[in-house]
């Protein structure tokens, strides 16, 4: 199934010819991916449970080395508790708490697994005109502090977590977005 999604991609990509500007316009998938922002504000507004399933879909099939898929997801909906670990959140806001086994420090192979089911997640939400947010700030006191009223398996601690919610009216990935670096500056052909 992976390989025909990325087959699929590739193959897109591909067909579409020109600018990065035609590609964005004639692919959503690019076109999301291009322009994701990390939401700073969200407004109040429940998650439905139609798009939370799509978000935990894509982020259940994320790519893992070797398919391992070593996550568990923790899907924080309690207010109070989210506050806990993002004070920030507003009400309606999701967290989605990714964890692995071990110390969540050491096994890269992991953290980088868990790190795409994030991204998969993060994109998911802004693909269904939601706002997300990816988080590693609050880790190491969710897992200090909060782990076990989390119901995190005792064998995991969690490496990242995703906020999604609703975003402000007039919200856009243009004027909402950091400031990027031109790819020249980052990007090197040989």
């Amino acid at each position: 199934m992976k390989n025909n999604i990325f087959a699929a991609v590739f193959l897109l990509l591909a067909v579409v010819s020109g600018s990065p500007a035609a590609q964005e316009a004639s692919n959503p998938a690019i076109n999301i991916i291009i322009n994701n922002f990390a939401a700073r504000n969200f407004a109040a507004g429940a998650v439905s449970k139609a798009e939370l399933d799509v978000i935990i879909q894509a982020a259940v099939r994320a790519p893992s080395a070797g398919n391992r898929q070593p996550w568990h997801f923790t899907v924080v909906q309690d207010p109070n508790l989210a506050k806990q670990i993002v004070p920030q959140v507003v009400d309606g806001n999701v967290l989605i708490i990714i964890s692995a086994p071990g110390d969540g420090k050491t096994n890269g192979g992991q953290i980088l697994d868990c790190a795409l089911a994030a991204q998969s997640a993060y994109l998911a939400a802004q693909a269904l005109g939601l706002g997300s947010r990816i988080y590693t700030g609050p880790i190491d006191a969710l897992n200090k502090n909060l782990k076990k009223q989390l119901d995190i398996p005792a064998n995991q601690n969690a490496v990242v977590l995703v906020r999604i919610g609703r975003l402000p009216a007039g919200t856009d990935a243009v004027s909402s977005a950091s400031p990027r670096n031109p790819t020249d500056r980052q990007v090197t052909y040989k």
